[in-house]
Order: C-alpha cells, then sequence, then structure tokens
C-alpha cells in the first residue's frame, strides 16, 4: 500500500481512517474517559479517608455520655453499620445516577432537607459566585499583565506589574486576608470582615460580603500566573521564526499579534487552568477566613460533625471540578494549536 495522501490542512488521510477521521472529538473522548477513570479512583481514595476519621456521625450526634447501647442503634438507623465494601458501592451507585445520599446528621435531628442535594445546594452555590466572580477578573488580569511584561521584560513596565504579583504571591491566603481585613474593616470600616448571610442566603444579595474574599483569591493566584505567562511571551519572542520576521520587515505590531500573541497564548491556557485548580482548593481556607457559607465552610463543618456522606460529597465535586477544568484546558489547547491536531490518532 501507498502512503496515505495528506489534506489541505497537513492532517493524513487514508481510505480506512478509522477514528483519526475525527481526532479531536476521539481526543475528547479520550480525555473523558481518563477523566472519569481519574475520578473512580479518588473516589475509592475519599471513601478509605472517611472510613478512617476517628468516631463517627452517631457518636458526635449522642455526645461522650451515651452508653454503647445508644450508639449502635443509632448506627443501625443511620446505617453505618454495614461493611464497608458495602457501603462503598451503595454510595458509588447512588453517585452514577446522580444522588449525594442523605446527611447522617440531619436525619437523626429530622429535618426535612436530609438529603445531601438539598443541604449542599446554597453552600454549592455561593462558592460557584465567588470562584466565577473570581475567575472573571482573574483571567483577563492574568493574560494582560504577563503579556505586557514579557513584551517589555527588563524595561519599567515589567517590573511595575512582577514586582507587586510577586509580593502578593508570596503571602499565603491567611495572611493576606487578615491583612485586608484590618485596611478595610478595621481602618478604614468599609466593608464587613465575614459574610454575614442568612442560612439559604445567596451572596449576590450582599455584594460587599463577597469583596474581601475575592481581592484574597486574586492576590493569592494571580502572582504566579502573571510570572508564569511572562516567562511563556518571553520565550516566544525569542523564537527563530519571530526573529525570521523581523528580519524580513514584518512591522512589530504584527509580528507581536500574528506571531508570537498566538504561539504565547498555549501554553497560557494551562497556566490559567493551574489558577483555576488552585481556586478548587484555596476556596476553602478562604470561606474558613471570613466566615463565607460556602462548600469549603460545609466541608470543614461536616469533618467536624464526622458526617460522613457530607465529607464525600463536597470532596467529589471538589475532585470533580478539578478534573474538569484540566480536560477543557487541554481541548483548548488542542484547538489554539493546529500543529498538535496532527498528532492526535
Amino acid at each position: 500500500m501507498g502512503n496515505p495522501s495528506l489534506s489541505p490542512a497537513g492532517v493524513p488521510t487514508s481510505p480506512h481512517q478509522g477514528s483519526s477521521s475525527h481526532p479531536v472529538l476521539w481526543f475528547v473522548l479520550r480525555r473523558t474517559a481518563t477523566g472519569i477513570a481519574t475520578l473512580f479512583v479518588i473516589s475509592i481514595l475519599i471513601f478509605l479517608a472517611t472510613n478512617v476519621l476517628p468516631g463517627n456521625a452517631a457518636e458526635v450526634i449522642l455526645g461522650r455520655n451515651a452508653n454503647p447501647t445508644q450508639v449502635r442503634a443509632l448506627e443501625a438507623k443511620l446505617d453505618l453499620n454495614r461493611s464497608p465494601v458495602s457501603q462503598y458501592f451503595t454510595w458509588l451507585g447512588g453517585l452514577i445516577h446522580g444522588s449525594f445520599g442523605r446527611s447522617a446528621v440531619a436525619e437523626a435531628q429530622h429535618r426535612p432537607d436530609s438529603a445531601i442535594s438539598a443541604t449542599l445546594a446554597s453552600p454549592l452555590g455561593n462558592s460557584l459566585v465567588l470562584a466565577l466572580l473570581t475567575a472573571a477578573i482573574l483571567i483577563p488580569m492574568t493574560l494582560l499583565f504577563g503579556l505586557l511584561a514579557g513584551i517589555h521584560a527588563g524595561r519599567k513596565l515589567d517590573h511595575a506589574i512582577s514586582l507587586p504579583s510577586l509580593v502578593t504571591g508570596g503571602l499565603p491566603e491567611f495572611v493576606m486576608a487578615t491583612l485586608l481585613i484590618f485596611v478595610f474593616f478595621n481602618v478604614l470600616d468599609v466593608l464587613p470582615p465575614v459574610a454575614l448571610l442568612d442560612p439559604g442566603e445567596s451572596a449576590l444579595s450582599h455584594p460587599d460580603a463577597l469583596v474581601l474574599p475575592v481581592v484574597t483569591l486574586l492576590a493569592a493566584a494571580i502572582g504566579a500566573g502573571i510570572r508564569q505567562v511572562r516567562a511563556g511571551m518571553v520565550e516566544v519572542l525569542k523564537a527563530d521564526y519571530v526573529d525570521f520576521a523581523r528580519l524580513n520587515g514584518v512591522d512589530e505590531r504584527r509580528v507581536l499579534i500574528r506571531y508570537a500573541l498566538r504561539n504565547a497564548l498555549a501554553p497560557s491556557v494551562q497556566i490559567i487552568a493551574q489558577n483555576l485548580q488552585y481556586l478548587v482548593g484555596g476556596i476553602i481556607i478562604v470561606e474558613s477566613v471570613f466566615a463565607f457559607p460556602g462548600i469549603g465552610t460545609y466541608l470543614v463543618n461536616a469533618v467536624t460533625t464526622r458526617d460522613v456522606a457530607e465529607v464525600q460529597a463536597a470532596a467529589m465535586l471538589l475532585a470533580g471540578l478539578y478534573i474538569g477544568i484540566n480536560v477543557v484546558a487541554d481541548l483548548i489547547v488542542v484547538l489554539l494549536v493546529p500543529r498538535l491536531r496532527t498528532g492526535l490518532t
């Protein structure tokens, strides 16, 4: 057989292409399958971790003075006395069907909203508001300041951008949060130090409660992002094809936009994805500092009360977001860089 011909885009074609006829589609399917397999492994780790926590919900609910008979009775009522393997597969089956199970603490207290989907809805919504607002500011700022610093590397604008980002990026979240509370509450008295929201109330109803958490997350994430985008832009500007374009008299603005910017965006996508993944973990610390009623606070409270089902649900959601961001970032990079698509099979 002869060699396969090349399409105008440079992608191999043949009468029997199979999966290579839609390389991007198959890439998405493979990355999705990998993500699902990773989540399965994570589910096992989460289940094992939550089952080695000292005590259980029955002991926490009844208190230290409860006798063993009362504890065993409540464990049976809450379905906590089955084997770990049986509990895991019941939980996994519920996840597959879109159910996170029921809160043991809420059931013991005879609350009507004991379903995890009900107890988690409001905290998850508040966290999404906080994360999306932060991301909407973080992404353009990271790209703008990182690319500007790279284009003007070694000059005044570069130093004016890089130095503040280095300082803010080096401070832990709780230190930055404490400084912001001191300045904007203790000194200026213009913003609340904690998010005073009623149960079930949306964070959007109190915009002032979002300011300090958003600024804290931005300060912690944007520094590293700007430095990495800057480094990528500096590297691209040193590439041979950029020098060749300049030697051939191509206008500097066109060199930056057509040759440098696009090639710098691909690694920048991965950098931004890393920053967004940081938000998934950093939001837990920030919510705890500001008493923000989001999924981070929900997770901390669930660990305190030993409510295993709530801990598992919150942890799986955070893991799913983390993996989902990575999969989407990989797809965007492939779409941005045509030469990467020719290597997909």
